[in-house]
């Protein structure tokens, strides 16, 4: 399993937080979503050879969530 924290400046809320985890956790591969509102990242744990990083970031996107940047 790997885990990527990404930068999400949009995030500022509870309702928030649920859009996110609501788009990345049926994504196959995705483990576990952790939002940090404070500090507005999303910690995922997931596996490399199902889901990338990119495609995250898609479907993030697609939500109105654009991530800023990504640390691993």
């Amino acid at each position: 399993m790997a885990k990527v924290t990404l930068n999400v400046p949009d995030i500022s809320c509870e309702h928030c937080e649920r859009t996110v985890k609501n788009a990345l956790t049926p994504v196959p591969g995705v483990q576990r979503v952790v939002v940090d509102i404070p500090s507005k990242q999303v910690q995922v744990t997931y596996d490399e050879k199902q889901v990338g990083i990119e495609q995250m970031k898609e479907i993030l996107q697609g939500e109105d969530y654009p991530v800023a940047s990504v640390a691993n």
